[in-house]
């Protein structure tokens, strides 16, 4: 997969990996492909674009005719398990089936923050934890408010040998969590919310995670980075999550964009990004 070469002016930027991103929703609809020049500019050589449920798969595939060094997934969100039916199983595993640029499962999870059916989420999320085991697939995790719940089914499965690998999206615990979850093999991703002040804990665990054990993302269009917060978010901001990331740790940018990208790389199978800005 090439990516259009990037400007003279931006050839010594550092290749970055958004490792996830929401492009499809309307608010891009009118400048998407000012929006791609500028993430090309931003060195960002390869996305994956998350899925919240099954009506998004068509318009998510089309994104990645349209943009090369795009990849996603497929999964209902847990804020969405009004899109999950006795079909649904079915629908995600034959469009995984049918692109191979389909490269997780997710965006799945809980979410007892904005929602309280606790049962009703779980029953949404074993499925999709059993397709990615079945698919050899990793899952994008949504937990906020939950990480006590998710811990648990999570170590139930691996203890049976059919926890699937994954990564704790716009993580934004604490690190005595962020532990557990490592222990269970899973990556951590930091989003814009590892840019605002008052965000200690995250600021935390973003110094603590191993350095192979994380990635960086925007979660556009949601949670801008400073000094953008409050506007409309896209993936060329992602160099500004991996700047405050790399400030954190006290390492160079070059390393933090070295490391999250081989971690996005070998996490979701993605092409290594070369020197000739091709992925």
């Amino acid at each position: 997969m090439t990516v259009p070469t990037k400007s003279a002016g931006a050839s010594a930027l550092p290749a970055l990996v958004d490792s996830h991103c929401h492009v499809v929703f309307s608010t891009f609809e009118a400048d998407l492909d000012a929006v791609a020049e500028r993430w090309r500019a931003a060195g960002v050589v390869s996305l994956l674009h998350a899925c919240v449920e099954p009506s998004q798969i068509a318009p998510i595939r089309a994104l990645a005719d349209r943009f090369p060094e795009l990849r996603y997934s497929v999964g209902v969100h847990p804020l969405d398990t009004e899109h999950w039916d006795p079909t649904t199983q079915a629908v995600l595993r034959q469009a995984a089936l049918d692109d191979e640029r389909v490269v997780a499962i997710g965006e799945l999870g809980l979410d007892l923050f904005r929602d309280s059916n606790l049962e009703g989420q779980l029953a949404v999320l074993r499925p999709q934890l059993d397709l990615a085991v079945e698919l050899d697939l990793p899952v994008i995790i949504h937990c906020r408010d939950a990480a006590e719940p998710m811990v648990q089914e999570l170590r139930q499965r691996q203890a049976e040998g059919r926890c699937p690998r994954g990564v704790m999206h716009c993580w934004g615990g604490t690190p005595q969590e962020m532990a557990s979850f490592l222990e269970l093999g899973l990556y951590i991703s930091f989003s814009g919310t590892v840019t605002f002040p008052k965000a200690f804990e995250t600021h935390a665990c973003a110094q603590q995670v191993p350095a192979d054990r994380y990635l960086v993302e925007t979660d556009c269009p949601f949670l801008a980075p400073v000094p953008r917060r409050g506007k409309r978010n896209e993936p060329a901001f992602v160099a500004s999550v991996a700047s405050r990331v790399a400030e954190l740790r006290g390492e160079p940018l070059g390393q933090v964009a070295a490391d999250s990208t081989a971690n996005a790389v070998r996490l979701f199978c993605l092409p290594m990004p070369t020197a000739s800005n091709s992925v």
